[in-house]
């Protein structure tokens, strides 16, 4: 069977589980995804195609691929991200299965926590009256904070930070708190990996994006109290 031919079986299989089977319901999900994706291209996320999943593993051609079905499609990745409605309309006509990732410490940063801190924190945020922004949640494993990016005008004082993550660090070695800046990268929801999780949307991408500074302390906060302590078991910029 050829790649276009699993990834329609693979479609099918799950929908079939969801009690979904016709091509009707199969072109309305991608109808949402493309949908999904274009709210946050709208809302100035820059956006480039990603691998996904295939019978749970990844579409990629790499054997034994590191991180399945969450690595971009193209090395030029940075360069190829974009807001244009055409494009990325073009892209899913093309894979109408492919992921998509977002490049980090352009337009936003991501802080990233264990799912269990991501909740607590976004309760005690919503609690003093802090608006978290958008947030994103990777199955039940982890959640991404989006907030304003560090501007290179600002370097002296804000780069580098022990938390800095970059895309091919293993989470089990640093589970606490990362942050995904220049250089790094983090799926958009609509996406599925390998294993069935699917990352989705807590917070839309219609919300501001806050200032990191004004989330770290809380953030932090829930990582130390889930057991999963940032680097150093605090913050640090130097």
């Amino acid at each position: 069977m050829d790649s276009a031919g699993k990834v329609g079986a693979w479609w099918r299989r799950w929908l079939r589980a969801s009690g979904r089977v016709d091509e009707t319901d199969i072109a309305a999900e991608r109808a949402r995804r493309l949908r999904v994706l274009l709210d946050a291209a709208r809302a100035g996320f820059p956006v480039a195609p990603a691998a996904h999943a295939v019978d749970f593993r990844c579409s990629c051609d790499r054997v034994g691929c590191p991180a399945p079905a969450q690595h971009p499609l193209s090395f030029a990745w940075q360069s190829q991200a974009t807001t244009d409605f055409d494009q990325i309309t073009r892209w899913l006509a093309r894979d109408p299965d492919a992921n998509a990732i977002t490049p980090t410490g352009r337009v936003h940063d991501v802080l990233d926590v264990p799912a269990e801190a991501g909740r607590l924190a976004l309760e005690r945020l919503a609690e003093s009256g802090v608006a978290a922004g958008p947030v994103a949640a990777l199955g039940e494993d982890r959640w991404f904070f989006f907030t304003t990016s560090r501007s290179p005008l600002d370097e002296d004082e804000w780069w580098t930070s022990e938390l800095d993550s970059h895309p091919d660090e293993d989470a089990d070695e640093h589970p606490g708190l990362r942050w995904h800046t220049r250089g790094s990268y983090v799926l958009l929801p609509p996406a599925r990996l390998a294993e069935g999780a699917e990352v989705t949307w807590v917070r839309g991408p219609e919300h501001p994006l806050p200032d990191p500074l004004r989330l770290l302390d809380v953030l932090t906060d829930a990582c130390a109290e889930v057991g999963a302590p940032a680097l150093g078991e605090q913050w640090l910029i130097r």
